[in-house]
């Protein structure tokens, strides 16, 4: 069941960034806070190493609204595309 929220994730993902920027965040959001708990469940059927893998592909992946929640976090200028 597992891999199969994964894969599903991952094809989620691939489709949400298909579309245009506008319509990217809702659904963007929910993978972003989706992602955490795919990975708390990875570590726990798993594995550590296999987590650490998954974390840096969902680094990877979201690494530009991370980007852009880390700047906001620490004060700086965010430039948002229209």
């Amino acid at each position: 069941m597992l891999l199969w929220l994964s894969i599903g994730w991952v094809f989620a993902s691939a489709l949400v960034a298909m579309l245009p920027m506008r319509w990217q965040y809702v659904p963007g959001v929910a993978l972003l806070l989706a992602a955490p708990v795919l990975i708390g469940l990875i570590a726990q059927s798993v594995g550590l190493w296999a987590a650490f893998a998954a974390v840096l592909a969902f680094g990877s992946m979201f690494r530009n609204p991370l980007r852009c929640f880390y700047r906001r976090l620490t004060g700086q200028v965010v430039e948002l595309p229209r």
